[in-house]
């Protein structure tokens, strides 16, 4: 199938990258501080708690047992690996899953039928699951910090306000994901219209291209994991 033009290279993440490349629109890159930025996100009782949790005193260390030594990271690759795999899963062609039997439709008839509607709801369900197994998951070092040193703690509470803040102008963010892949599934339906080649093509591309835009969002999704795990191993 005709490939589509090719963007200049965008400096970023990698979902910001993917996104710009498969929707041929341009990110603007911010020449503002990532401090400016984040005083631009916080409300006056954010602020307030942020300084709550940056100066003021942090609980006394759980009496709780503590988890044996790795279990944190051991639990943050289960939960990454298993979203991942529900990713890689969702994004292959149905008859490739789990080893089903090829259906008899006819691919052409398939394709013809097929609406973005289905992948909408597709990428929202994985979004809440990601959302949901990550926060639970921050949850559990926060937890696993706070049973630490002072310090530890701290950085704990610190999280629990970043997670509400920043977490709420993230997922403001990423829910425009699903509607700007659209402009990136009719464009390959049209552009494989009038092209020769194996029917459901374009089907199959695009396919690969959400599930390669649900992986880079994980791994986006996953980055203050990867602060608190760092922070236990270091504590």
């Amino acid at each position: 199938m005709p490939q589509l033009p090719r963007r200049a290279a965008h400096r970023g993440p990698t979902l910001v990258r993917l996104l710009s490349r498969l929707t041929d629109v341009d990110a603007p890159q911010s020449e503002a501080s990532l401090s400016t930025q984040l005083s631009q996100w916080l409300g006056w009782t954010d602020a307030i708690a942020l300084s709550a949790a940056l100066n003021g005193n942090p609980p006394p260390a759980s009496a709780g047992v503590r988890a044996p030594d790795g279990a944190e990271a051991r639990d943050c690759a289960r939960v990454r690996a298993a979203l991942a795999d529900a990713i890689a899963d969702d994004g292959a062609p149905t008859a490739k899953r789990r080893g089903q039997a090829r259906p008899s439709a006819q691919p052409e008839q398939t394709e013809a039928a097929v609406d973005y509607a289905a992948f909408r709801h597709r990428y929202l369900t994985t979004q809440q699951t990601m959302a949901m197994e990550i926060s639970n998951l921050r949850v559990r070092l926060r937890k696993a910090l706070s049973a630490s040193r002072p310090e530890m703690a701290r950085l704990a509470m610190v999280d629990a306000v970043m997670e509400r803040v920043v977490g709420a102008r993230e997922q403001n963010l990423l829910a425009n994901v699903p509607t700007m892949l659209e402009a990136h599934f009719e464009r390959l339906r049209q552009t494989d219209a009038g092209a020769a080649g194996a029917p459901g093509a374009w089907l199959t591309q695009f396919r690969k291209d959400m599930q390669s835009v649900l992986l880079a969002e994980l791994e986006i999704r996953f980055e203050p994991v990867e602060g608190l795990l760092a922070a236990l191993r270091a504590g």
